[in-house]
């Protein structure tokens, strides 16, 4: 509360009667804001006191920046679980291939309790898998299996879970959960919709990534692609019979449509092998591009999930961190580095925009900005697997338009893909459009091939 205050009174102090006009058509919380705020609140607000350290530690190196910039990433980075499971970088990932195992372990209890379904085993999977700018990382998953057989045609399909994790902290985790029981650090949506009961009773073998990394970079697509598709090939590297062989579906609404989004736009270019198992894709109230988003969720009560979003993103991108004012670093560093879901939603009521948290007052229009606007948006990149998108009409936070753009972006790219707006806005949208969705998503893992709706027109002229 006090930094809001110190932030609040420098913008007042320097503010000018007449503002700098936004760009025409655009919103007017994606404009700039007067060029003496930036400098007026770093003379207020002092440097973040982040720690010094000999050596960086692996999580944070960054080949091409200063140490003391190396030092903010990590000081920005979410504080350990306690569970080295998670938690520990293993020294020699530069040797791993993407997908290899790391380490594995059962899960069974408490994990067979809390998806209330009748599973025979949960495992989780550590793997090598790479960042959003190539280099080596980790991922974790867990495998769940029915207890009854399957008695379908040719092997157990697989259904990709992704969970909107939409966090900050490094137990805010579905695997965390599964491991360790409910706790304050839970999200609902780890249990509702029911997608896991669902396709578990189904029949279906279920992964569940922990999408967002060991950083927890929410909202970097990259990344939750890379994790996402190298949870798959560990899964085959932990049983090629039972699950590499398999028909796959991906699932995944708001924060998980952010990772089955950037999965199936990199299936082509990062896991080809996958492409010909890869029968379909739901993805609803997908945040598809972030430069729409600047306008609909900067300094209204969506705020704080922005500015998480925004920080998720530059720890994958630390780029974004040499733009970062005082301000900025002191709530970058700060305990709100660990928060989950539910208090960066509070943190809207605050309205703070986040103009005052730039040493460049356009942020929003910097060369760094429009580079990571084409980075996360993958406009470029066809989905290898059916997609079945859906939206609320009425969404205000997540528009509709930016799902209606992927749809065309994909039809022109030649992916095979269906369209659906439904009533309601990001939360009412999320229960009238999951019926549907799962009944489509179930036809594909029972082996019916997805139909192509669209329109000719949007096709490429070869298929047309």
């Amino acid at each position: 509360m006090c930094l809001c205050l110190l932030v609040t009174t420098a913008a007042c102090a320097t503010a000018t009667p007449v503002m700098a006009r936004p760009m025409p058509n655009e919103p007017f919380n994606m404009g700039p804001i007067p060029k003496e705020i930036p400098d007026a609140i770093n003379r207020v607000v002092p440097p973040a006191p982040f720690p010094h350290f000999t050596r960086i530690p692996q999580r944070a190196k960054t080949p091409g920046f200063s140490h003391r910039m190396q030092e903010l990433r990590e000081a920005v980075l979410p504080d350990p679980t306690g569970d080295p499971f998670f938690d520990r970088w293993a020294p020699d990932l530069s040797r791993r291939s993407p997908g290899e195992l790391l380490a594995r372990r059962d899960v069974t209890w408490p994990a067979g309790l809390l998806v209330t379904a009748p599973i025979s085993r949960a495992t989780q999977v550590k793997f090598a898998t790479r960042d959003a700018m190539g280099r080596p990382s980790y991922g974790t998953a867990t495998i769940l299996v029915p207890r009854d057989p399957w008695r379908g045609r040719g092997a157990r399909p697989i259904l990709v879970n992704n969970l909107p994790i939409d966090s900050l902290g490094a137990a805010c985790t579905a695997g965390m959960t599964l491991a360790h029981g409910v706790s304050i650090a839970t999200g609902f949506t780890d249990f509702f919709p029911p997608s896991t009961q669902l396709a578990l009773v189904r029949g279906y073998t279920v992964v569940v990534p922990d999408h967002q990394g060991p950083r927890q970079s929410y909202a970097e697509p990259v990344v939750a692609g890379h994790i996402v598709l190298d949870s798959l090939r560990a899964a085959a590297n932990l049983d090629r019979n039972k699950f590499g062989k398999s028909r796959i579906g991906m699932t995944g609404y708001s924060g998980g449509a952010i990772a089955t989004n950037g999965a199936a736009n990199l299936i082509g270019s990062y896991a080809p092998e996958l492409a010909p198992r890869m029968v379909g894709a739901a993805l609803g109230g997908v945040p598809a591009d972030f430069q729409m988003l600047v306008g609909s969720m900067n300094a209204n009560l969506a705020t704080g999930l922005f500015h998480a979003a925004t920080f998720g993103i530059a720890r994958e991108r630390p780029d974004i961190l040499k733009m970062a004012n005082h301000a900025a670093q002191w709530f970058a560093t700060s305990p709100l580095k660990n928060v989950c879901m539910i208090p960066e939603g509070l943190a809207g009521q605050t309205f703070l925009p986040m103009q005052a948290f730039s040493n460049d007052p356009d942020p929003f229009h910097s060369p760094l900005a429009y580079k990571v606007y084409a980075a996360t948006k993958m406009a470029d990149h066809k989905a290898e697997v059916p997609l079945y998108i859906y939206n609320g009409t009425y969404e205000w936070w997540i528009p509709a338009a930016g799902a209606r753009n992927l749809f065309r972006s994909q039809c022109r790219l030649g992916a095979t893909a269906a369209y659906r707006e439904v009533f309601g806005e990001h939360g009412l949208a999320a229960v009238a459009g999951y019926p549907e969705a799962v009944m489509w998503l179930d036809e594909r893992l029972q082996g019916i091939p997805a139909k192509n709706e669209c329109p000719r027109e949007l096709r490429p002229r070869h298929s047309r």
